[in-house]
């Protein structure tokens, strides 16, 4: 069930006029989105499709296809980026709808060893760093392509 000021349903019902790189791929039961922070090459936000605010309330089956889809889409990440680590985190505190982020980690990460949480507080004031975060080493149309080829190789299904 949707919820009208939730902001993930909200741009769920909106997905086809959103920019192409930003939907990565439309699975049966999430949809894996860009995300902003492309210092992590490959970082990419989960949404559940059902809206919901905490893991344990979707239905044993549908709960085990989402992480399923989660699984399949750091598998992507993995193939396309190597990172060293891959970091997940499904929060919720300020948008109470279910969504993983998947933060891959680099060796050369001057900040490797902390919470991506840390450094990102930092943009609010520092919009140098802001900049140089939301920046990948590739521009985000061919990360989306890049993501979307190994999605396919690893034959993920679509809705």
């Amino acid at each position: 069930m949707d919820e009208p000021k939730c902001h993930f349903c909200q741009k769920l019902q909106t997905l086809d006029g959103l920019p192409a790189p930003e939907v990565v791929w439309c699975f049966p039961h999430s949809v894996a989105f860009l995300g902003t922070w492309q210092y992590y090459q490959g970082y990419c936000v989960l949404v559940a499709r059902q809206h919901a605010t905490e893991l344990s309330r979707l239905e044993a089956s549908l709960r085990r296809e989402f992480l399923d889809e989660m699984c399949l889409l750091a598998r992507a990440i993995e193939a396309a980026y190597k990172p060293h680590k891959l970091n997940y985190e499904l929060l919720g505190n300020q948008v109470p709808h279910l969504h993983w982020h998947l933060f891959p980690r680099y060796a050369d990460d001057p900040d490797r060893l902390k919470p991506v949480w840390l450094v990102l507080d930092r943009c609010e004031q520092d919009t140098a760093l802001r900049t140089r975060l939301e920046t990948g080493r590739q521009d985000r149309a061919t990360t989306a392509v890049v993501l979307r080829h190994h999605l396919t190789i690893l034959g993920a299904p679509t809705a």
